[in-house]
């Protein structure tokens, strides 16, 4: 019997992942393609390794064991690739780097372009995914390195994760440009229990963040429109709709609304978390380095988000 590794990466992301549609996805194939190769390994093994019921496949018992083994065997055949590739003076590999929305285009990218003047053979896969998503995504394996918050990750210190500080980023309220609130240099949250609000989707970083400081301040506050996308949440307030809260980097200049920190201030702490692997990744190293070395060099004074 020989296994193909490409079609156990399969199995295992469908293990992750559930369906046949989300592994194709991840692996840019059709439904089909994935459902040929599975049904291929099937053959190989000469072992049902997918029940069928319906338009929906689920996992056997001999495929969750052959699922199970597959991580391990990609894991030592990731390992000693990397061993490989440490032998010489120069990183390189994929890595998937995955950073919530307001830091893509802030740090993710610059650092990226940093990477590939330095490191030409290091490839990045970058994915927008929030602090919510992202550290689970770490842990199951599913990207090597991500951007997030210690509102996430540090509250629950794990030893087999890496965390490396990146920047401060200070909380703010996003107005229109000619709000009567703009007439302060800082606004206390209490201050704004009138307004009529724009926030992420329930369960988001800066929904729960927001709703947390609005309740604190000792009211409930009156939510209009939820967006996952900040642009709409900019043009919404340059529009003079509503007023939000949003990260300082996710404040785009091309819109036209004032900012004003909040009184007390709120920031957060920005981070860069990998899994700790049993043999050093050089190319991981060469992402983290890169991230670190575009962190803020002043970050703004204020209290940090525990």
């Amino acid at each position: 019997m020989t296994l193909n590794p490409w079609r156990l990466r399969l199995l295992a992301d469908l293990a992750a992942h559930g369906t046949v549609r989300a592994v194709a996805r991840r692996g840019n194939l059709s439904p089909s393609a994935v459902s040929q190769q599975l049904a291929t390994l099937e053959r190989e093994t000469r072992t049902t390794l997918l029940e069928r019921t319906g338009r929906r496949v689920r996992l056997t018992a001999a495929g969750v064991l052959l699922a199970g083994r597959a991580r391990e065997i990609l894991a030592l055949m990731d390992a000693a690739e990397a061993e490989l590739r440490g032998l010489a003076d120069e990183p390189a590999g994929t890595v998937t780097l995955a950073a919530f929305q307001s830091a893509v285009h802030t740090l993710a990218e610059p650092a990226i372009t940093r990477l590939a003047a330095l490191h030409p053979d290091v490839t990045v896969v970058l994915h927008e995914l929030e602090p919510h998503d992202s550290m689970p995504a770490l842990r199951r394996g599913e990207v090597d390195v991500i951007i997030t918050t210690t509102d996430f990750a540090g509250a629950e210190l794990d030893p087999a994760i890496d965390l490396v500080p990146i920047a401060t980023d200070e909380i703010v309220l996003v107005l229109p440009p000619d709000h009567p609130l703009t007439g302060h240099e800082a606004v206390p949250v209490r201050a704004c229990a009138d307004q009529r609000w724009t926030f992420e989707a329930a369960g988001a970083y800066m929904s729960e963040l927001a709703t947390r400081l609005c309740r604190e301040a000792g009211f409930e506050p009156a939510v209009v429109c939820r967006f996952n996308n900040y642009m709409l949440a900019l043009g919404h307030v340059e529009r003079g709709r509503s007023i939000t809260l949003l990260p300082g980097l996710a404040v785009d200049p091309r819109y036209r609304v004032a900012t004003r920190p909040l009184d007390p201030p709120v920031t957060r702490r920005i981070i860069a978390a990998a899994r700790r692997p049993p043999t050093p990744r050089p190319e991981v190293t060469a992402v983290l380095t890169a991230l670190r070395a575009g962190r803020s060099p002043h970050p703004p004074d204020g209290t940090s988000l525990p």
